[in-house]
């Protein structure tokens, strides 16, 4: 497959000068950590193939039909019979080692931004609870997003 650059075709220095510009004026969503959590049809044959990539088991238990592999700061979830279909995964409150952060938007806090801008959402986190909590949009293709809060 033949490999090419996108910043010709973005139109280069005025791209990236329009996100710089477009950073200052918008404040960053923080979403906490970010994985891929794949529906996997066979975690141990899962395994064993994206260790061929590099990633090594970080949490998790094959046993229990779900693993969290990490290469670097590259994090996969492997969820055998837990989703119908592979989701990007956020996690607020996390960095990418599911270490705690000392601060971070709460999950209800980023639902509510979300729903403001007129984002539907598949599942909505209860607003009236605090702690670990969820919520789910689907992209305008189809892919679903999880918003997972543990602390």
């Amino acid at each position: 497959m033949k490999r090419r650059s996108l910043l010709p075709a973005l139109g280069g220095a005025a791209f990236a000068l329009r996100a710089a510009e477009e950073t200052k004026t918008k404040r960053t969503m923080q979403l906490g950590a970010f994985s891929i959590s794949l529906a996997v049809k066979d975690i141990a044959a899962s395994k064993s193939f994206y260790e061929k990539f590099g990633f090594k088991a970080f949490a998790g238990d094959t046993s229990m039909k779900f693993l969290i592999m990490k290469n670097g700061e590259h994090v996969i979830g492997l969820f055998q019979g837990m989703f119908e279909t592979n989701l990007l995964t956020f996690n607020p409150g996390w960095d990418s080692n599911a270490q705690k952060l000392s601060s971070f938007t709460d999950v209800r806090e980023l639902q509510r931004q979300l729903k403001a801008q007129g984002v539907t959402l598949q599942k909505e986190a209860d607003e009236s609870t605090t702690g670990p909590a969820s919520f789910v949009a689907v992209d305008p293709d189809g892919n679903q997003i999880l918003v997972d809060q543990h602390v």
